[in-house]
């Protein structure tokens, strides 16, 4: 199911200018009003459309020029830019997977019940079942890794997975996008594995194949 997902006030102000740059409302090389201006119109602070106004300008949108005020750039975002930033925020969700459940794996191999390992097996099933539609994928994917984390049972790193489940979600999703395929067998294999690990007490072995498939999500987007 979809969460809701809090979206920063400086990046809905950006989005707004970006809506009204891309409408024409602006054009190229045109000056926009300075925040005095802007600032009701969005309903927001001046430094928030001081943020919004810096995130376009690294996104190639506006330019600002000393003493002069901020100009139009481009009338949209580079195509390849967006994709340079989903790939660079991809990474950084993997990054903080591979810390939070390399950890997990070997701590839920050292600490799993019956309980917990009928758990996993229940999920990783569930996964297999559903590799064909990006979204339901992502979904038993996760419930996965959430069963192993639960099995360390450590209660901070359920909380922090947990916490960041809605962002790791879209990042996900969008990752998959990119690539284009997933649910091979041999990407479902590698999560037997670590379920086999996790089953038989192998901390280290649980650890090393959760670290190298996180590793290799990251590595097939550079």
């Amino acid at each position: 199911m979809a969460q809701v997902v809090r979206t920063p006030l400086a990046d809905q102000a950006a989005d707004l200018l970006l809506e009204r740059i891309k409408a024409g409302e602006w054009g190229l090389g045109e000056k926009l009003p300075g925040e005095t201006t802007l600032a009701p119109q969005l309903g927001v602070g001046r430094s928030t459309v001081r943020e919004a106004i810096r995130q376009l300008a690294g996104r190639g949108v506006l330019a600002s020029r000393q003493g002069s005020g901020v100009f139009v750039t481009a009338l949209d975002v580079p195509v390849e830019w967006e994709s340079v930033l989903r790939r660079a925020d991809i990474i950084a969700v993997i990054e903080a997977r591979v810390a939070i459940e390399t950890e997990a794996a070997a701590l839920a191999a050292e600490h799993r019940t019956p309980a917990d390992l009928r758990a996993i097996r229940k999920a990783l099933t569930s996964r297999s079942e559903h590799r064909a539609e990006i979204e339901s994928h992502v979904d038993t994917d996760t419930a996965v890794h959430r069963a192993i984390i639960a099995a360390a049972h450590n209660p901070i790193l359920l909380e922090l997975f947990d916490s960041f489940t809605p962002r790791l979600r879209q990042t996900m999703i969008e990752m998959l996008r990119i690539r284009t395929h997933f649910g091979s067998d041999d990407d479902h294999q590698v999560h037997v594995d670590i379920v086999d690990a996790i089953a038989n007490h192998d901390a280290t072995a649980a650890a090393g194949l959760s670290r190298a498939h996180l590793l290799s999500l990251k590595d097939a987007l550079s």
